[in-house]
């Protein structure tokens, strides 16, 4: 049965209304306790002699799109304890309905905090007085920092993580309960000691899911000895890839002789590749000159002093990592190269026809875009050995040795199977990475180490003795239900709450604000 509305249910429990008024930028609630006691909030011991009375303005939820105060009759009251030193003390008022001394009531309050985790200070303030809550953006942080973050159950399972206060520059630690889905601490620094500290405080953490740097891994093994890591497997397959792809870079030479592409003839070239061709030359001689110094016995340091370059473009250079002739750029064609390929498969080959049709569709370009990239099109077409060929770059011949085989045009076919039979090691690298690549999605632990074993014998040797190195939290990536993927999206949230702040915020705001709201 639906009870009737009464005017005492529109404020907090505990009190009884005096008088009302309403205005038109508000109402006025006169109200007073129901209860003619109080506790002392020191010996606990009920009292019921007054000493005086004030009034409290306290504000309160919106009534009908008005904002609220109530003007409470507040007492004091006396102690009559003889051993308690609180002589006087403000009444208290039952079931958290307003704080000792508070100038909110509790549930706005409540909403106030809400407000400041969702939206932080100067969103949740603007929010605020569209919903007549007469709150300011400090008021809010304010609110957020006191209120702190909510204790939660000791974590079993947790991820940890690095994320960046400002990237290359310094940056934070990041920890979450994998179990329960949800962060747990912020840690300033990501250095070693700090992690180990807050782990030796967590004896009942069994399992550790980090990523591949061996930070966390030294501070897990010396707090956690006996605790399983997991290295988190999209590290270990973007590691994977990103070892092919320093093999096709230290093989590049090799490709160009396969491709066909070692001589070039510069009467072919137009003018933006005949600057990249000066460039590709005064490069070639640079690197002649810092092998010849390496082949001497020089050290990286003393060549480094030597040619004036940095010590990462020499160790490049002695890698084999800096020999690309052409780089692909994007160009205006980008969205129309699917229909351009329709058309040209169809054997529409002019390019000024090409371009008036994609005029139609709303390209902007020139007439020389189009026409560029018909000629383009036409030499790939053309296998013919006097004809000068474009390597592509290490990235794009990654690529293009890693898709399907239905997905490639004529030439890139073509280039493919020119690598494939000129480079066959590059060939057996591809396959060892899909192997990897494989082993993990099956969870094929088994493999693990006659994997091992084939990778260190081929070009991505780097890439398998990192694995052996770390062969314990990689075999539990590879079998075990854990990983840092869920890190890896606290650590995206986490970003977003520290960009509504203009990345302004401090680390106690940035642990309530993500942690509360979670």
């Amino acid at each position: 049965m639906q009870k009737a509305l009464r005017p005492s249910s529109v404020i907090p429990p505990g009190f009884t209304i005096v008088a009302s008024s309403i205005a038109d930028d508000g109402a006025t609630i006169f109200v007073r306790s129901t209860s003619p006691t109080s506790h002392c909030p020191k010996c606990r011991s009920v009292s019921c002699r007054v000493h005086s009375r004030y009034r409290r303005q306290i504000s309160d939820l919106p009534l009908a799109g008005r904002a609220v105060k109530l003007m409470a009759d507040v007492r004091r009251f006396r102690c009559d304890t003889v051993w308690c030193g609180q002589r006087i003390f403000v009444e208290r008022f039952a079931d958290g309905a307003v704080a000792p001394w508070a100038r909110r009531t509790g549930r706005l309050e409540t909403l106030v905090h809400h407000l400041g985790l969702a939206l932080g200070g100067r969103p949740a303030a603007s929010f605020a007085q569209r919903l007549m809550l007469p709150v300011s953006n400090d008021t809010l942080l304010r609110v957020v920092r006191r209120r702190g973050t909510p204790t939660s159950p000791a974590p079993r399972v947790i991820g940890i993580d690095d994320w960046a206060w400002r990237r290359n520059q310094r940056y934070g630690t990041i920890i979450c309960d994998l179990e329960r889905r949800r962060p747990i601490r912020l840690l300033p620094d990501r250095e070693p000691a700090t992690a180990q500290a807050w782990l030796a405080e967590q004896p009942q953490v069994a399992i550790i899911a980090r990523d591949r740097s061996g930070a966390y891994a030294r501070a897990a093994a010396k707090a956690l000895p006996n605790a399983v890591q997991v290295a988190d497997r999209w590290h270990l397959m973007e590691n994977a890839s990103h070892a092919f792809l320093d093999a096709v870079r230290r093989s590049m030479r090799q490709i160009r002789c396969a491709i066909g592409a070692m001589s070039i003839k510069p009467e072919l070239l137009t003018a933006a590749e005949r600057l990249q061709y000066e460039g590709y030359l005064h490069r070639e001689e640079t690197n002649a000159a810092i092998l010849a110094l390496s082949k001497d016995g020089v050290a990286i340091k003393e060549i480094v002093r030597r040619t004036g370059h940095s010590r990462g473009t020499v160790r490049r250079i002695l890698r084999g990592e800096r020999s690309d002739v052409f780089r692909t750029r994007e160009t205006s064609l980008e969205t129309y190269l699917p229909w351009l390929d329709q058309q040209w498969a169809a054997g529409r080959h002019n390019g000024a026809a090409l371009w008036r049709s994609l005029q139609a569709q709303g390209f902007r370009g020139s007439l020389r875009v189009v026409t560029e990239w018909a000629t383009r099109r036409w030499r790939a077409d053309k296998v013919d050995a006097d004809t000068l060929q474009r390597v592509p770059s290490a990235r794009t011949i990654a690529r293009l040795m890693t898709i399907e085989r239905n997905d490639l045009t004529k030439a890139e076919t073509l280039t493919v199977a020119a690598v494939e039979n000129g480079v066959p090691s590059l060939v057996e690298a591809r396959q060892i990475i899909d192997g990897f690549h494989l082993m993990i999605r099956r969870k094929a632990g088994a493999d693990l180490d006659p994997w091992i074993i084939r990778a260190r014998a081929s070009l991505v040797a780097s890439f398998a003795n990192g694995v052996a190195r770390d062969i314990a939290a990689v075999r539990a990536a590879v079998v075990s239900q854990w990983s840092n993927g869920q890190t890896e999206g606290q650590i995206t949230k986490l970003k977003l709450v520290k960009r509504q702040m203009y990345g302004r915020g401090k680390l106690d705001l940035l642990e309530a604000r993500l942690i509360g709201a979670t």
